[in-house]
């Protein structure tokens, strides 16, 4: 039996090998794909390249390895099969459970080296990814600006007509567009025949100084028949100095990007201790608003019928019935007033909580998805497994088929229930796991038909009943056709 553990332990180990650096390379070049803007025309040398290469790679583990795991075990048991090994195997009295021994033990390991990894060595790389990114500006400055084309940078447009020097730093021809804060027009533009960028790495100020040119500025008149001459006001200079703040240089949208802000960069501790803090704060919170909003209100003890049972009946049921005009209009404008205030601020309160409760999913759902991908590594094998012995087909043709649908639909179902978490649709736990509660059914399926040898689909469970209705039907309207 130990020759057979170490004839299919090698045999799963080359094809999860090859399968995935295969599917690791596929995806480094969609996120090179993805990030082409900020790696492209920018003058970046080799070593920022791979350093960005390596700190995107660790995000790309939890889709290459259950992917990697599942198309495994559908190319290695299908090709068992296809050879007639596995009837080999049945006709020695091995069962299909017996010859994945040794593959659960190695699945264990690696569902624990997954979890490893996603605790310590992804947040790590996260948290070094996303600073690098924000960063990259401060050790090459240059590289955010490319040569004859306006570049977004900030609070400006900059266009140079050639950069030189070692760093790229020395700008020539050197065209700015200050945005403008109404209506998105270009209010000032300054023209330079040269510049220098000066940075720091102590310091995220990145300086432009501009050396001999002009700077034009719009003027808006007064009266409304002038503004059709568009009036503006020019000035030269010798030296002008324009301060970039560096955090606005290949800013991160977290948003588009799926980053999750500092949820990403967390382990499990961190993320418990972040999780506790942020909900006692959101609960410290709605009990300050509810005292606030209870002292606006002017009722300081709650109401009692037995106390007030006197002076209730003694006063008239119109109390504007005591005031005069003056007096009631004054007393309808300032509850009108108290009432507006009131929503108003139950509006923007609900709307902050909402945010703050949504960054407490983010961070339950980070915390849920480091168990989420141990556990997709057991899911995928015992889908993988009895799915390649019931097709018997091996090799690179119907396993890619079968293993694409299912991963697309397990990311798919995963992606849905932690957005769906996140906006408060279900709870975090629920949309974590969703996608693992949902084919952990056609798991147990696959294996309990694999080891029994019923196939894929038993098509004598459809097509019996649908039989049985036509004969009875021809038996009633046919009677003489029949024996």
């Amino acid at each position: 039996m130990k020759i057979l553990d170490k004839y299919l332990l090698k045999t799963f180990l080359i094809t999860f090998t090859t399968v995935f650096v295969i599917l690791f390379f596929i995806f480094i070049l969609q996120t090179v794909w993805l990030f082409i803007s900020e790696l492209a025309g920018k003058d970046l040398d080799l070593i920022l390249v791979v350093k960005f290469l390596l700190f995107s790679m660790p995000r790309i583990i939890p889709l290459v390895l259950p992917l990697s795991v599942l198309l495994a075990s559908i190319m290695t048991f299908g090709d068992l099969a296809e050879n007639y090994e596995f009837a080999a195997m049945k006709s020695s009295g091995i069962s299909l459970q017996r010859s994945m021994r040794s593959l659960i033990v190695f699945i264990f390991f690696l569902s624990i080296v997954a979890f490893w990894f996603a605790n310590n060595v992804i947040p790590y790389a996260e948290y070094k990814f996303v600073n690098f990114r924000k960063n990259i500006a401060q050790a090459k400055p240059a590289m955010a600006i490319a040569e004859g084309q306006f570049n977004d940078v900030g609070f400006y447009n900059i266009k140079v007509n050639k950069k030189s020097g070692e760093n790229g730093n020395i700008l020539t021809g050197v065209t700015i567009h200050e945005k403008a804060t109404n209506n998105g027009e270009n209010k000032t533009v300054i023209k330079a025949k040269n510049g220098k960028l000066i940075s720091n790495e102590k310091s995220s100020i990145l300086k432009l100084v501009l050396n001999d040119g002009y700077y034009y500025q719009d003027v808006t008149p007064k009266k409304y028949e002038d503004r059709a001459k568009l009036p503006f006001v020019k000035a030269a200079f010798n030296k002008h100095i324009i301060n970039i703040d560096l955090s606005e240089l290949n800013k991160v949208d977290t948003e588009n990007e799926n980053i999750n802000g500092t949820s990403s960069m967390l382990n499990v501790n961190e993320l418990r201790y972040t999780l506790d803090s942020l909900s006692k704060n959101f609960d410290n919170e709605v009990v300050s608003f509810s005292e606030n909003i209870n002292q606006r209100t002017g009722v300081s003890k709650p109401y009692s019928p037995y106390k007030t049972e006197k002076k209730k009946a003694s006063l008239p049921k119109n109390l504007l019935s005591l005031y005069g005009n003056k007096k009631k209009s004054e007393i309808l404008n300032a509850a009108i007033s108290n009432v507006t205030n009131t929503i108003y601020s139950i509006e923007s309160t609900q709307k902050d909580l909402k945010e703050k409760q949504r960054d407490i999913n983010k961070h339950l759902t980070a915390l849920y998805e480091k168990f989420v991908i141990a556990f997709a590594c057991f899911l995928m094998f015992f889908i993988g497994a009895p799915l390649g012995a019931i097709i018997r087909k091996g090799g690179l043709g119907l396993p890619i088929v079968f293993a694409v649908l299912i991963f697309i639909t397990f990311h798919f179902i995963n992606t849905f229930g932690k957005r769906l978490s996140q906006e408060g649709g279900m709870t975090p736990f629920m949309g974590a796991w969703m996608s693992s509660f949902i084919l952990l059914p056609l798991a147990v399926l696959l294996t309990y038909r694999a080891t029994n040898d019923n196939g894929l689909i038993n098509f004598d469970l459809i097509t019996t009943p649908i039989q049985k209705v036509f004969q009875k039907i021809s038996e009633k309207f046919f009677p003489s056709q029949n024996p």
